[in-house]
C-alpha cells in the first residue's frame, strides 16, 4: 500500500491503451497517461495492447488494488476482470490529448457490474473516442466478419480443391464418389461454410453486449442459417439472417443488463440468465416471426419464376442473375437455383446456364476489385479476395460474403448489377448447363453447351461487378471525407535521378477500372535555397552538405550512425521536405525508402500508407504525425524520418501541422517482433518534449541522427 509523507494513501489508478494496428497510438497513449500521472502524484499501471501483444499485464492484485481503470482503446477490450471497479473508456486519441482529464473523470466513474458491456468505447462513453469515432453498429458488423472470413477461406477453399481434385460432373450435380478422400476433405469444408454464419452472428452480438451475447448470438445465426427450422428446408436466411440476429442478440442481451435484480441473482447473471433467455426468446423470435415470411418468399418467387419460363430470355436471365447475387447461399438465392436445377430434368438446360453464369460473378468479381485498386482495401481484404477469386472458379458464391456483410449498401447492388449482366448475356447467347453446379470449373469439365459464349458472360459479369464496387465505395469515400480520395500512385523512378529529390506531380494517365484515375509521376522539385544547375535537381544546402560528408564516410562510421537496430539510418533521414500537403509528403517519403532497396513496390507502400490514413489520420498532435503500413510492399522493417519547417495538415486533433514525421514500414510476416519493440520505444520517446524539442533545432542529418539515437 503506497502512501504519502502525511500518512494517506496514495490514489492508486490502472490504464490499459490499444489501437488497431498496435504500431503508434497505443505506446503513445501509455506514455501520456504515465507522464500525466506522475506529475499528479499518482501511481499508474499501463497495460498496452499493441502488435507484439499486452506488456505490463494487470495481475489480479493490482486490479484489486486499484481505485479506477482508464481503458483508451479504438478496439475491443475485455472489462471482465475489473467488474466492481471504476472504469471509464475512451478512444485512444483522448489518452494522448487529454491525459489529465481522464484521470480527473476516471474517479468519479460508474461501477463497472458483472456482466456489463465490454470492448470499445461506445457513444457518449468516458470521452470522445478521439474524432470520427465508428459508431457501435459499424464496429460490431466488424467484429463479425473479422471473425467470420477464416471459415469462409478455410471452408471455401477445401470445398473447392476437394471438388478440383476429386469431383466428377453428373446430372445430379457436382458429385465426389463415396469412398474418395476427397469427400472427407469436402465435409470438413462444409463444416467451416456451415459454422461461418454463426459465427458472423455471434461476434456481432458479442461486440454489443460481450460474452453473455456470444450463445445467443451463435445461437440465432445457426437457427438463420437452417430453413427446415422454420418451414423453408430448401434455404434459409443466410448472412443477412446472420447480422439480423447478430443484432437483435446483442441489443437484447443489453436490455437484459438493465434489470434490476436482486443482489444474490446478479452473480448467475452473465453465466445463465441472461444467455438462457436472450437464446429462448430470440430463437422463438425468428422461427416464429422471421422465419414465416421467408418460407412465404421461398414458395412465391418459386411459383413466380414458373410463370415467367415463356418470356424474353434475356429478361429472364437477368432476373436470375439479380436473385442469384442477392443474398449468396439465402432463400433469395437458393429460389434461383433450384428453379434451374429442377428444369435439368425436363430437357431444359438454358435456364440452369444462365444461374451457372451468374455464380461465380460476385466472387470473382469481388477478388477482381481487390486487385483494380488495392488503395481502397485493407491488407485482410486483399487477401480475402485472393481466395474468392480462387473460390470463384469452383461456382463458391459465399466466397464474396465477407465484402457483402463489411460493405453491404455497396457490394450487394454491385453484385446484382454485374450478376444481371452474365445471366442476361448467357440467356441471349443460349449458354446451356447439364448440371445443377456454377462457375468455370463445370464449363472445363465438360457440362457445358456454349463454353465461349459461357466465359464471355463470366467475364462480363466480372468486370461490372468489380467496377461498379469499386465506384460505389469511392462515392461514400469522397461523401465521408468531403473531398477526392488520392488515387494509387505510380512511383515511376527516372534512373538518371535522385531518389531523395523527387517530389510527385499529378498527371492523367487514362481510365482504369473505377474511371478516369489520376497517378503520379515523379519529378524533379523547383530550385530550394540555391539555384541548382540545369538538369540536376535542386537540394537544401544542409542536406547537399550532409550528402557530400556522407560520401566520405568510411563504411565503419556509417555504421555508428544506424539507429532503431538499423532500421532508420542516414539514407532515411531528410533534414527538409519539399513536399507540403499529406499526400506528397508520404509519396516523397516513399521514394527516399525506396532508395534503400528495401522496398520492392513503392506503389504499394505509397497506397498502403494511404489506405492507412483512410482509417484515421496518424497526425498525433505536437506537431507529430507517424504514417504507418502493415504491407509486402517492403522486404525488411524501415523507418524515416523527415522535418517540415512550415508543417504539414496531418488532420491532428490539437489542430498543429505535422513538423516531425516519421514513417514506419513493416512486412506483414515481419520475423519476430523485435522491430515493433522498437517501434515502441519511439512512440514513447515521442512524449518526451524534451527530444521533440531536440530533434527539431538539430542543424543537419548528423545531429538529427544523434538525438535518435537517445531511442534505446
Amino acid at each position: 500500500m503506497t502512501s504519502t509523507a502525511s500518512g494517506q494513501r496514495k490514489l492508486r489508478l490502472l490504464a490499459v491503451t490499444a489501437c488497431p494496428t498496435g504500431i503508434a497510438h497505443t505506446y503513445m497513449a501509455a506514455e501520456k497517461l504515465a507522464q500525466a500521472a506522475e506529475a499528479l502524484g499518482i501511481e499508474m499501471k499501463v497495460e498496452t495492447q499493441g502488435s507484439i501483444g499486452a506488456e505490463n499485464v494487470l495481475s489480479d492484485n493490482d486490479v484489486r488494488d486499484a481505485d479506477g481503470i482508464i481503458i483508451a482503446a479504438d478496439k475491443d477490450v475485455d472489462r471482465g476482470r475489473f467488474v466492481g471497479k471504476k472504469v471509464l473508456a475512451a478512444g485512444v486519441a483522448e489518452g494522448i490529448h487529454h491525459p489529465e482529464r481522464l484521470i480527473e473523470q476516471v474517479q468519479h466513474a460508474p461501477v463497472h457490474e458483472a456482466g456489463g458491456g465490454g470492448g470499445a468505447p461506445r457513444d457518449g462513453a468516458g470521452g470522445s473516442g478521439g474524432g470520427k469515432e465508428r459508431s457501435v453498429a459499424y464496429k460490431a458488423l466488424m467484429n463479425g466478419v473479422s471473425y467470420m472470413i477464416p471459415f469462409v477461406v478455410v471452408g471455401g477453399l477445401l470445398i473447392a480443391i476437394s471438388l478440383a481434385l476429386g469431383g466428377h460432373a453428373t446430372p445430379e450435380g457436382y458429385i465426389i464418389p463415396k469412398d474418395s478422400f476427397w469427400l472427407d476433405v469436402n465435409n470438413i469444408g462444409v463444416v467451416g461454410f456451415t459454422l461461418m454464419i454463426p459465427v458472423l452472428s455471434g461476434y456481432i452480438a458479442y461486440a454489443i453486449g460481450d460474452r453473455p451475447a456470444l450463445v445467443p448470438g451463435m445461437i440465432g445465426g445457426w437457427i438463420a442459417a437452417h430453413g427446415e427450422l422454420y418451414g423453408s428446408p430448401k434455404a434459409g436466411a443466410g448472412f443477412i439472417g446472420a447480422i439480423v440476429t447478430g443484432f437483435l442478440a446483442g441489443y437484447l442481451v443489453l436490455w437484459i443488463k438493465k434489470v434490476k435484480v436482486p443482489k444474490f441473482v446478479r452473480p448467475i447473471m452473465p453465466i445463465i440468465v441472461i444467455p438462457i433467455v436472450a437464446t429462448t426468446v430470440l430463437g422463438l423470435f425468428f422461427i416464429n416471426v422471421i422465419g414465416k415470411p421467408i418460407s412465404w418468399v421461398f414458395t412465391h418467387l418459386t411459383d413466380w419464376l414458373g410463370g415467367m419460363t415463356g418470356t424474353s430470355a434475356i429478361l429472364l436471365g437477368a432476373i436470375l442473375g439479380l436473385m442469384i447475387a442477392f443474398d449468396m447461399g439465402g432463400p433469395v438465392n437458393k429460389t434461383a437455383f433450384l428453379f434451374g436445377a429442377g428444369l435439368i430434368a425436363t430437357g431444359n438446360q438454358t435456364v440452369m446456364g444462365m444461374c451457372a453464369a451468374a455464380i461465380p460473378v460476385m466472387p470473382l468479381g469481388q477478388g477482381l476489385a481487390t486487385l483494380i485498386r488495392r488503395r481502397l482495401y485493407s491488407e485482410q481484404e486483399r487477401e480475402t479476395g485472393m481466395a474468392a477469386l480462387f473460390m470463384g472458379m469452383f461456382g463458391i458464391s459465399e466466397g464474396a460474403i465477407p465484402f457483402a456483410a463489411a460493405r453491404p449498401a455497396q457490394v450487394i447492388p454491385a453484385n446484382m448489377l454485374g450478376g444481371a449482366a452474365a445471366g442476361a448475356f448467357a440467356g441471349l447467347a443460349g449458354v446451356e448447363d447439364a448440371v445443377p453446379h456454377g462457375g468455370p470449373i463445370v464449363a472445363v469439365l465438360g457440362a457445358v453447351g456454349g463454353v465461349p459464349m459461357f466465359f464471355l458472360a463470366v467475364a462480363i459479369g466480372t468486370v461490372v461487378t468489380a467496377i461498379t464496387t469499386n465506384a460505389l465505395i469511392g462515392v461514400k469515400e469522397r461523401r465521408t471525407r468531403g473531398g477526392g480520395a488520392a488515387a494509387p500512385v505510380n512511383l515511376g523512378l527516372d534512373v538518371g535521378v535522385g531518389v531523395g529529390a523527387l517530389v510527385p506531380e499529378p498527371a492523367l494517365v487514362g481510365v482504369g477500372a473505377g474511371g478516369v484515375r489520376t497517378e503520379t509521376a515523379l519529378t524533379p522539385p523547383p530550385p530550394a535555397a540555391e539555384p541548382a544547375e540545369q538538369g540536376e535537381p535542386a537540394e537544401p544546402a544542409a542536406q547537399t552538405e550532409q550528402t557530400e560528408q556522407t560520401e566520405q564516410t568510411q563504411p565503419a562510421e556509417r555504421a555508428e550512425d544506424d539507429v532503431l537496430s538499423g532500421y532508420l539510418t542516414s539514407q532515411t533521414v531528410k533534414v527538409q521536405l519539399a513536399a507540403g500537403s499529406k499526400e506528397d509528403v508520404i509519396r516523397e517519403m516513399a521514394a527516399m525508402l525506396f532508395g534503400t532497396g528495401k522496398v520492392a513496390d513503392p506503389d504499394a507502400l505509397v497506397a498502403a500508407a494511404f489506405a492507412r490514413e483512410d482509417q484515421g489520420t496518424t497526425g498525433l498532435g505536437e506537431e507529430i504525425a507517424v504514417p504507418h503500413a502493415k504491407t509486402d510492399a517492403v522486404t525488411a522493417p524501415i523507418v524515416g524520418f523527415a522535418r517540415s519547417p512550415e508543417g504539414v495538415e496531418w488532420g491532428s486533433l490539437d489542430g498543429t501541422k505535422a513538423k516531425l514525421i516519421f514513417m514506419i514500414t513493416v512486412p506483414e510476416a515481419a520475423a519476430g517482433d523485435e522491430h515493433l519493440r522498437i517501434l515502441a520505444l519511439l512512440s514513447r520517446k515521442l512524449m518526451d518534449t524534451g527530444f521533440r524539442e531536440r530533434l527539431t533545432a538539430a542543424p543537419d542529418e548528423t545531429a538529427i541522427l544523434g538525438v535518435l539515437r537517445e531511442i534505446q
